[in-house]
């Protein structure tokens, strides 16, 4: 049998740790990577035009499945390109592994051709960065990499200079048994149980979730109808908790909607589950906070905790609901439901004028069509910007869909990329790209791996020519709007070029049809939408500090705009509230 080198030998670990596939771009110092993929049948290589994309494809991959994903770029310039898609997976808590491929371990710290510092680039987006300088250092280091970014959520980079990875590999080296998941984390009993007093104790008690209630739905269910409390959400716990959920008053933050804000500023006692919601302007001072949570490092940084829980929100809530008394008193949460439902009411009849005529196409018309025709179980992978105001409002989660942005991280160029990984894992479900062209047009080489790989990928591309978010922030900060602007393409006939399915749409009576037949496309599909840029209505109150970095600074107030099907949502949860 003939002897493994070090790349053989890497891409062997890669496959025992449920690696499907390896994105990059091919080049010099990763060629002995990729050849050892070649020969291996176990795992695909798959190329791409741009290694920022290979890193938000494998970010997505990873959120997709929660199994480990991985991508790759050659020495200097094309790990480098590698960081900002890894910054976003880390920040997401997607278990990635990155290679940095680097120059001959000879010319380290010689000024040698191409020569970065890898070890040191990738030092805060990931858990675990380290370089193999020696072949005797493999398998333990990757298989330490791989454990890292599993057990801790999150990225791992491993630089291999290019002769290392030819050498071979060391003779009866340890492969020991990977772990491959996470476990849950259950507190101990003695915080579940001063948890179970605090609940007891107040009146009003209201849930705000996050991420971290994936897979929590029905717990998170059951603890509120025993303690009457309302539930509202950040936008990455939207897609989790906001469906079957007849305790919802929105989402709180900058795009927020309905009663979230009221609900967690007048209760007694305010239960932060699975969340590390950023903007803690949105948070009470007046209030007791308890936040549960699986990392120990988010508990208490974006407010002054009463209680501290370290676990598992689904473990904790199992423990917590069956010992906390039912509370029989509902006019907190029937207050709430109405408040909702009265917000919703206020904000959709502002888009709900003659937007079927309205030139150009309203992108809230856009969005409520997209969210009507879509799967059931649809991944929409959505841009930073504008797009996000339309997902959170308009994406209806049903506990079958996903939707995957660049959410903690707010990079633009994310969509597409993202929807190439989630389209990977699994050809015949529906992938929609919610793209900006801002965020299309930064990285619109990689349309042509969908194009090389046939994925089908749908492109909903939301064209107003614009920079909208970027405009907004100059609008409230009181500078005119400078360098905003794009000079567009027809996009549609760009894809039609590179042999993908194209179609522009710059009526609204056009839109439906041309969604309905992009969607019966097999291949790859660009819908190119041209959307009004003055979309976003402005409430007369907003502050200065409000729209910087998605913060909310100094008021109460948030963006208007339409909420879609949750209306529907809302007027049928108030069915549950008692008549006077």
């Amino acid at each position: 049998m003939a002897k493994q080198n070090v790349s053989e030998q890497f891409v062997d670990i890669l496959v025992r740790a449920g690696v499907k596939r390896l994105y990059g771009v091919v080049g010099d110092s990763l060629n002995p990577v990729v050849d050892a993929i070649r020969r291996n049948s176990a795992i695909e290589w798959i190329q791409v035009r741009h290694e920022e994309t290979a890193a938000f494809a494998a970010g997505a991959e990873a959120q997709i499945t929660g199994a480990l994903a991985a991508c790759a770029g050659s020495c200097g310039p094309g790990n480098l390109h590698l960081i900002n898609g890894l910054y976003d997976a880390h920040r997401s808590m997607a278990p990635v592994l990155a290679l940095a491929s680097h120059i001959p371990s000879s010319e380290i710290g010689l000024g040698y051709f191409q020569e970065t510092h890898p070890d040191l680039l990738f030092q805060e987006c990931s858990h675990y960065n380290e370089m193999i300088s020696n072949p005797q250092q493999m398998p333990r280091l990757l298989q330490t990499a791989i454990q890292h970014a599993i057990g801790r959520g999150g990225v791992s980079v491993v630089s291999m200079p290019g002769d290392i990875a030819s050498q071979p590999a060391p003779e009866k080296s340890i492969e020991h048994a990977l772990v491959t998941s996470r476990p849950t984390v259950r507190p101990g009993d003695e915080e579940i149980e001063k948890l179970c007093r605090m609940v007891d104790a107040a009146k009003r008690v209201t849930l705000f979730c996050g991420s971290g209630t994936a897979g929590a739905h029905a717990e998170v269910m059951e603890f509120a109808e025993r303690v009457k409390a309302p539930v509202g959400h950040a936008l990455r716990g939207k897609e989790w908790i906001q469906y079957d959920n007849p305790y919802d008053v929105g989402m709180s933050g900058l795009l927020g909607y309905g009663a979230a804000y009221e609900a967690t500023h007048e209760c007694d006692l305010l239960v932060l589950l699975g969340t590390d919601f950023p903007y803690n302007a949105f948070l009470p001072t007046d209030v007791k906070i308890v936040q549960v949570d699986v990392r120990p490092e988010n508990l208490g940084r974006r407010s002054k905790l009463d209680l501290a829980v370290w676990g598992d929100v689904r473990e904790t809530l199992r423990c917590l609901t069956p010992r906390v008394k039912a509370k029989t008193d509902r006019k907190f949460l029937d207050r709430m439901l109405k408040k909702h439902a009265e917000a919703l009411e206020g904000v959709v009849k502002a888009y709900t004028r003659k937007v079927e005529k309205h030139i150009p196409i309203h992108p809230e018309y856009v969005a409520s069509v997209l969210d009507e025709l879509a799967d059931d179980d649809a991944v929409f992978t959505v841009d930073t910007g504008m797009c996000n105001v339309w997902a959170a409002r308009y994406l209806s989660p049903n506990g079958k869909r996903r939707v995957i942005g660049s959410f903690s991280h707010g990079s633009m160029a994310n969509a597409l990329p993202q929807a190439i990984g989630a389209q990977f894992v699994d050809r015949n479900r529906q992938v929609v790209s919610m793209s900006g062209d801002g965020g299309f047009t930064m990285l619109m080489g990689d349309f042509l791996t969908l194009v090389q790989y046939d994925l089908p990928v749908k492109v909903v591309l939301f064209n107003n020519s614009s920079l909208s978010m970027v405009e907004l922030e100059m609008l409230v900060a009181g500078l005119p709007s400078f360098g905003t602007t794009n000079k567009n393409p027809d996009f549609a006939a760009i894809a039609r070029a590179a042999g993908a399915y194209g179609v522009r749409v710059e009526k609204p009576k056009q839109l439906e049809g041309a969604l309905k037949d992009a969607f019966k496309h097999k291949g790859p599909a660009l819908i190119d939408v041209v959307t009004d840029p003055n979309a976003l209505s402005i409430p007369p109150r907003i502050s200065a500090e409000m729209v910087t970095g998605f913060a909310l600074s100094a008021s109460k107030i948030v963006l208007d705009g339409g909420v879609g099907r949750m209306l529907q949502m809302a007027r049928s949860n108030l069915r549950n509230v008692p008549r006077p």
